[in-house]
């Protein structure tokens, strides 16, 4: 049996490193195997964690699925089974217009989306013998949660398993970097559909919240698809105030309901509401002026007020209240609803400060309008 003393092991690790053959081991067989096998490693180690992720990805897609389902038969009157029809609507695709040729997208583009929209929504009627506009919102917006945790879904496993099918590292460090931005959106979606399914306001509704505060005694009209409009004298000027038809799940369509206006009157001044996504270090709920149009989305509704905005020669005001993505599409939170007010008051601040008596103003509450009311 060997024994090794004390001063034996210092024998052995007292000898010079460059002679010391144990010591040389020690550095080079590391070295020798990263050299070799250091990608591979690499993608083990990183697989593990993203497979992970894949499964949670999948758990949240199957959830979402089973929610809307559960949701339809419970809740509304399907004329059949609606499974069967609803697992086709969640692989629905759209191919956006070539733009290889850029003159014109912007309306291509559009007509793709809404041609979208109302075949969805034309889809979803012929499911039901009787269906409200208010059901017929929450189960599309429903709809469209499933389906883009489907899609974020696919799309992470694809790239996944193309990386592992050709053991290629560098192939994988894409998936890797974005990961924990997709995790944090699916994980938001996943998150939103109980507010949706009651039909409760989410943090992006702070918008559609202080605007309909502003109308909520006076007469108003629909002026576009899902889109309301009032009329009210302040300070002796006209304001015209915007937003989705509430309570549904809708975030209406303020371009068209702009163009209407402009047609008719003559506006000196557009101020615009909604919520931005804050940056990390930023207080949720804290309060940003600015100028140009505050509102989201594929970029259509925007390039279609700033070229009504342009047109006119008519300034864009906007005034945005920061959240996080989670804070953004889940039940709002007491810090965003309770800014309504202030927000509200800084809006009237702004009019004064940028126009004169006899001048109209338009405001705009941009976002989705669940459970708030005008």
């Amino acid at each position: 049996m060997l024994n090794f003393t004390n001063f034996d092991l210092e024998q052995v690790f007292s000898m010079n490193d460059e002679t010391n053959p144990l010591m040389m081991l020690i550095w080079i067989v590391p070295i020798i195997i990263f050299v070799f096998y250091g990608q591979q490693i690499q993608l083990l180690v990183t697989s593990g964690e993203i497979k992970k992720a894949i499964k949670k990805l999948d758990v949240f897609r199957s959830d979402s699925k089973k929610e809307l389902i559960n949701y339809v038969k419970k809740n509304l009157d399907p004329v059949n089974d609606p499974t069967k029809k609803i697992e086709q609507f969640l692989d629905y695709f759209t191919i956006m217009p070539v733009d290889m040729d850029p003159n014109g997208i912007v309306e291509k583009v559009r007509h793709t989306v809404r041609s979208r929209e109302d075949y969805t929504r034309n889809q979803i009627k012929s499911l039901f013998s009787d269906i409200s506009d208010l059901e017929l919102n929450r189960v599309q917006t429903l709809l469209e949660i499933a389906s883009s945790l489907q899609m974020i879904h696919k799309i992470v496993n694809h790239m996944y398993l193309t990386a592992k099918k050709q053991k290629n590292y560098p192939l994988i460090l894409p998936l890797q970097m974005i990961l924990p931005f997709l995790m944090e959106h699916a994980r938001a979606m996943i998150s939103a559909i109980p507010a949706f399914k009651n039909g409760q306001p989410v943090g992006d509704g702070i918008g559609p919240m202080v605007v309909g505060k502003m109308m909520l005694h006076a007469e108003k009209e629909i002026i576009s698809f899902q889109t309301v409009l009032a009329k009210i004298d302040y300070e002796k000027r006209k304001l015209f105030l915007l937003k989705a038809e509430g309570p549904s799940s809708t975030v209406g369509r303020p371009d068209d309901a702009l163009q209407s206006i402009i047609t008719q009157n003559k506006i000196d001044a557009i101020i615009m509401i909604d919520a931005a996504l804050k940056m990390e270090g930023e207080d949720s709920a804290s309060v940003a002026h600015g100028f140009g149009a505050a509102i989201g989305g594929i970029g259509t509704e925007r390039y279609q007020i700033e070229f009504i905005a342009n047109q006119n020669k008519i300034p864009i005001f906007s005034i945005v209240i920061k959240q996080s993505v989670t804070e953004a599409i889940t039940l709002m939170t007491k810090e965003i609803a309770d800014q309504a007010d202030n927000v509200r008051s800084q809006v009237y601040e702004m009019i004064l400060e940028n126009s004169l008596e006899g001048q109209s103003i338009v405001i705009i509450g941009v976002g989705n309008t669940s459970g708030i009311q005008q």
